[in-house]
């Protein structure tokens, strides 16, 4: 689990001031005083690592492209929506599956194996946390790096699946323009053509990655065990993400109900910021690191 030493890569991390002393002893307070955390981290923990989000200002993906995620409806719907999506993954795997957790995902491993951080909840399916040594961990949308079938639930590691690619698309060759948060790359209709997915080793269904898209939800089993972890804790602590994603955003209002602390580190503004106990606007690998 060793983590480069280099320093973070920060092409994708909106500009922010350096954490400000009052705050960090603010947060020290915050995380000292809590028994039993409850974490929840977003996209933002994992720009350090040099994977873009969506939302940030002037860096995420919406910010620099028109390009909007896959729909879980059309994916399902149509063959060549999944012939664009698994294209696109294709070549963006080996760099996506590359990246390493940054000082963050060591740090909140580190509280847990410290008995400090009761549950971790992520919104993000890069599975950096895993990487990291997270255990005790809900993925809330999945990872990208399990594939499933549709039809009869098979599972394959989405790296058994690169070799069926490679293996199906021996000549087959694009050039990537840019990178997305999920780990597909931008190809063009034209480039997208001639590639052959395959289907479901077992059954011949539709492979789909282990992931919660846009437009789907999340399990009501998976939901209702967060809600169990969230009534054993004591405070919340939410790292790098704007909550805008109501699968997440549930679980910061029932915390609220629960008359449970809160604290948002963030860089820019959230759903929470009206409500939380402190919000804090600077780096997770920055900040998380100088809390003991």
């Amino acid at each position: 689990h060793s983590v480069s030493r280099a320093s973070p890569n920060l092409t994708f991390v909106p500009a922010c001031l350096p954490p400000d002393p009052m705050e960090v002893e603010e947060l020290q307070r915050f995380v000292s005083d809590s028994k039993r955390l409850f974490v929840m981290t977003g996209a933002g923990i994992s720009t350090e690592s040099g994977i873009p989000d969506y939302r940030s200002e002037g860096v995420g993906l919406y910010a620099r492209t028109d390009r909007r995620p896959v729909q879980h409806a059309e994916f399902v719907r149509s063959a060549s929506a999944r012939q664009r999506y698994w294209a696109r993954n294709f070549v963006g795997w080996p760099q996506f599956s590359s990246h390493q957790p940054n000082k963050a995902h060591l740090v909140l491993r580190d509280w847990e194996k410290l008995g400090k951080l009761h549950w971790l909840v992520t919104q993000n399916v890069d599975a950096l946390h895993t990487k990291a040594g997270s255990q005790r961990m809900t993925e809330l949308h999945g990872c990208t790096h399990r594939v499933f079938c549709l039809a009869c639930g098979d599972q394959i590691s989405r790296s058994e699946l690169q070799e069926h690619f490679e293996a199906l698309n021996p000549t087959w060759k694009a050039e990537a323009f840019g990178v997305a948060p999920d780990g597909d790359v931008f190809l063009t209709d034209e480039q997208v053509r001639n590639f052959q997915v395959p289907a479901c080793r077992k059954c011949g269904g539709i492979l789909k990655p282990d992931v919660t898209f846009f437009g789907d939800t999340v399990s009501k089993e998976k939901v209702s065990f967060v809600h169990q972890r969230l009534a054993e804790s004591d405070a919340m602590l939410v790292a790098g993400s704007s909550m805008q994603v109501y699968s997440g955003y549930r679980f910061a209002l029932a915390a609220q109900e629960k008359k449970l602390p809160i604290a948002v580190l963030n860089i820019g503004p959230t759903r929470l910021d009206h409500f939380a106990s402190l919000k804090l606007n600077s780096r997770c690998g920055e900040l998380l690191p100088l809390i003991v």
